[in-house]
This record gives structure tokens, sequence and C-alpha cells, in this order.
């Protein structure tokens, strides 16, 4: 018989946002896997972090998936891609959890401009996330403060 270790509860952040923003990639740095682009299709729990698929963010009537499956985080990211203009971050968002909420804004440097960074950084803080974080995990800019920063609430 086999043994398998699930680990459920605290200890984890769950990464939400659209298609492609770049749940996945945070997912896998973050455990120091080979970064590998894979479209999630479902839930995928990580050592660190829970990974959600895009439609989840895309369709409100998946709402209610990130909310459950939200409970078994210590943390919430939303994550926001300045690339693209419909990130379907709503207004108030956060309201929906009991938990802290932090904004990623990823891709930064693929932006057209600083104008489509800000406008992401609004989007996520109109969804009521407090601290928002500027990464791009390719050039490794801003992820050694997030990481730091989601050990610091995550790790018991």
């Amino acid at each position: 018989m086999c043994e398998i270790e699930v680990t459920m509860g605290s200890g984890k952040i769950i990464f939400m946002g659209r298609t492609g923003s770049g749940k996945t990639t945070l997912c896998q740095k973050l455990d120091a896997l080979e970064l590998k682009y894979k479209k999630t299709q479902s839930v995928e729990f990580y050592k660190n972090a829970i990974d959600t698929p895009g439609e989840y963010m895309e369709n409100r009537n998946y709402y209610h998936a990130l909310i459950m499956t939200a409970v078994d985080a210590k943390l919430i990211a939303i994550l926001g891609d300045p690339t693209v203009r419909d990130n379907y971050i709503p207004p108030a968002f956060a309201g929906t959890f009991a938990k802290e909420i932090i904004g990623i804004v990823t891709k930064i440097t693929l932006a057209d401009s600083q104008e489509d960074i800000k406008r992401v950084e609004m989007e996520l803080r109109q969804a009521g996330a407090r601290k928002i974080f500027l990464v791009d995990t390719v050039e490794e800019i801003g992820i050694e403060e997030l990481f730091h920063y989601i050990h610091e609430q995550i790790d018991d």
C-alpha cells in the first residue's frame, strides 16, 4: 500500500488570476521547481502554494470554487497581467475572504507602458489588495521581496 502525504490547511498561498497571468510559474518558482509552462486544468496543490485555473476568475459561476479552495490557504494572492486589458478582477473581491489578500502585478518588463502597470495596480487595490508587488519571474524582478513576504505570512 502506498502512502500519500497531503498538506492542506495553513502554510499555503493561493494564486488567483486570469488565464496566463503567471500563477503556475509563481507556484513552480516558489517551490524551486523547473519552470514549465502548462495550462492548469484543475486546482493543483504544491508544497507552498495552491494553483487555480484562470477560468475560475474569468467566470463568476466558478467563484464558489475559489472560495472553497481558499479555505486551505493562509494567504491569498490575486494576480494582474499588465499586457492584457481584461484581468477579470472584481472590485471588492477581497471582501469574499476572511484572509489577507495581496496583489501581484506580473510580467512588468513586458508591459507596453507604466500606465498599464498602474492600471493593474489600481484594479488590485479596488479588489481589496492592501499590499502590491511588481514582479517579473523571468527577469527575477521583485521575486525575492515577494517570496520573503509570502514566507513570513505562511510559515508556521
